[in-house]
């Protein structure tokens, strides 16, 4: 018995169409969906607790205990995400330099040796953009909360000193400026990131 040609030539073009329009409606599927949540980036301008040892050193002596965490009534210190040792985020909650500093007291292994005044404490470097700055427009909202007095506006210029050797890094310009204005011009740079910079 013969085929019949345009009967197969209709089946052709339907599958044919069919085959197109199951490849559109994938393709569409592929479009409409969303893409996989990126993994966030771990951060790394965390700072540590003051009077923390060199950094190999505190890795060496920190036993993760918490106990400097708990010690810590402002709540600045947090669980590293990664590796559990303590840190201090600027941004969100910068160290307030306690007058005792009582983390230094609760850690028993010296991973945070004592310091004889909070002038001492090194946790890291504050750094200012210039360009995002707004203390040439009347800002001085860091310099006033700055408890070692690191800040000072100069008035010739119109712009923002900070005094290395009064910075102890405790981030509470970064956080003043993160609430006073659209663009953070302060940051902290950790100790640890200074020492990588001047070995």
């Amino acid at each position: 018995m013969a085929t019949d040609p345009s009967y197969n030539r209709r089946t052709f073009f339907k599958d044919s169409i069919l085959s197109v329009a199951k490849a559109a409606q994938e393709f569409t599927k592929h479009v409409d969906a969303k893409p996989e949540p990126a993994a966030p980036v771990p951060r790394t301008d965390w700072l540590r607790p003051p009077g923390a040892v060199e950094e190999a050193l505190f890795l060496e002596r920190c036993t993760k205990c918490g106990d400097c965490l708990k010690a810590c009534e402002p709540g600045a210190l947090v669980c590293h995400p990664q590796d559990g040792t303590p840190i201090i985020f600027a941004d969100q909650s910068p160290c307030l330099l306690c007058d005792d500093l009582p983390c230094l007291a609760a850690c028993a292994t010296d991973a945070l040796l004592p310091v004889d005044r909070i002038h001492d404490v090194r946790m890291g470097m504050a750094t200012v953009s210039q360009r995002l700055c707004t203390a040439g427009q009347g800002c001085h909202a860091c310099v006033s909360k700055c408890p070692t007095d690191a800040l000072a506006m100069d008035f010739g210029e119109l712009r923002l000193r900070i005094a290395p050797e009064a910075c102890v890094g405790c981030g509470i310009c970064e956080s003043v400026c993160k609430t006073v204005n659209d663009h953070v011009a302060i940051r902290v740079v950790p100790a640890r990131q200074l020492a990588e910079r001047n070995p």
